[in-house]
């Protein structure tokens, strides 16, 4: 398991010192100040630990623990300052959930217990992190496929974000992609509370009475409510809770969070799904960033450029030009084949959209609507890979 350390300090005496006392009985790196520090995370990967002092130039510490803390949660952080005014360490707590706070001059003799302390913390974080990659992962994929029950569109749309998000992720090195991921899989999920006329009037024909809008808006935080009561998932929830908000805190929810204070994964979301309306209406490469790019406010324009430097043309899609199509009745798909279209009911109903992945539920279900002779056959699919 990782077990490396990052110290950090604008003082190379003090680096120095580091170096002479825990050459033999850590593995560390160090860094004079912020920007550098950034940078190892980048050139190395994650370290298990970071051990930063507060006062440095250019960036603090309190700015540098908070960008770790977003770009890498699993990192525990310890803080060392010469101040000790008690605003700073609320601040410091608060702002980048410090694992310790310690005053300088701290001797190596009395920081060394503490830094095995946070490598034992990173041992369980990231033991936890498995376990919920692994087991609750599963869980939350099946309250997608529910959702494909109920609002067949919205599985597809939200199987094509998270898509878009794995290899967004990837683009950015992100951790914790299984998260980003599930959030925007789940993205929909407060669909499931809509009645099925409103639904499909909403995505069909986008003509809505503010009565009905106002029933609309609320979608993200029941989807909010439902993921929230899953233990250890309430990250994941907040994706979902604040997919519509704008950069400068106006969108949904109206709670005064903005900027980046406003879920990384949340921001990243934003992004993923106006892209992909445009993507729907015609609207793409170029002329699509210049459309996002128009709107002021609405987006985190650095991720904005970053995410058309990543999909220069279109986002991920689930159907591809480079497979074989299959044209099969119900009784010979298989789990994992993508529907190139719409699979429908007898009486022209959408079972599943184009686009969709079928999973061991669905096929259950489109062989049940078979034996009812309720399915339109033979259906267009095509191998996942």
């Amino acid at each position: 398991m990782n077990s490396r350390i990052l110290f950090v300090d604008d003082e190379p005496n003090l680096l120095s010192s580091f170096q002479r006392s825990f050459r033999k009985t850590l593995q560390f790196d160090i860094a004079e100040g912020g920007i550098e520090a950034l940078n190892a995370f980048e050139k190395n990967g994650a370290y298990a630990v970071i051990v930063s002092d507060m006062r440095m130039p250019g960036m603090d510490g309190m700015e540098l623990l908070e960008k770790i803390k977003e770009r890498y949660p699993s990192t525990v952080r310890v803080m060392l300052t010469g101040n000790t005014d008690q605003q700073t360490a609320v601040d410091a707590v608060n702002r980048g959930q410090i694992f310790r706070f310690l005053n300088k001059p701290c001797a190596p003799d009395d920081l060394l217990p503490i830094i095995h302390e946070a490598l034992e913390r990173y041992r369980l974080n990231e033991t936890e992190q498995n376990l919920l990659s692994t087991t609750l992962v599963e869980c939350v994929k099946v309250l997608a496929e529910i959702l494909g029950m109920v609002a067949p569109d919205a599985l597809g749309r939200g199987q094509r974000l998270s898509l878009s998000m794995q290899v967004f992720a990837r683009f950015l090195k992100l951790p914790n992609e299984w998260e980003l991921e599930l959030g925007a899989l789940l993205s929909g999920v407060g669909n499931a509370s809509l009645p099925i006329s409103l639904y499909r009037k909403y995505y069909t024909e986008g003509n809505v009475t503010p009565a009905e809008s106002a029933v609309i808006r609320e979608v993200p935080r029941i989807g909010y409510t439902l993921i929230n009561t899953i233990p250890r998932l309430h990250s994941l929830a907040e994706i979902v809770l604040y997919q519509n908000k704008f950069f400068d805190g106006g969108g949904f929810p109206a709670d005064g969070c903005a900027g980046s204070a406003i879920p990384l994964g949340a921001r990243m979301l934003k992004i993923l799904s106006d892209r992909t309306d445009l993507e729907m209406d015609g609207i793409v490469k170029k002329k699509a960033y210049e459309v996002m790019i128009s709107r002021k406010g609405v987006y985190d324009v650095g991720l904005l450029d970053k995410c058309f430097l990543c999909f220069p043309d279109f986002l991920s899609q689930t159907i591809s030009s480079e497979r074989r199509v299959l044209s099969l009745p119900i009784n010979r798909l298989e789990k994992d084949q993508v529907v190139v279209s719409d699979i429908l009911s007898s009486s022209g109903t959408v079972l599943l959209s184009a686009g969709s992945k079928i999973s061991e539920m669905i096929l259950q279900r489109l062989n049940n609507h078979s034996l009812l002779n309720d399915v339109q056959q033979p259906v267009l699919v095509q191998s996942a890979t």
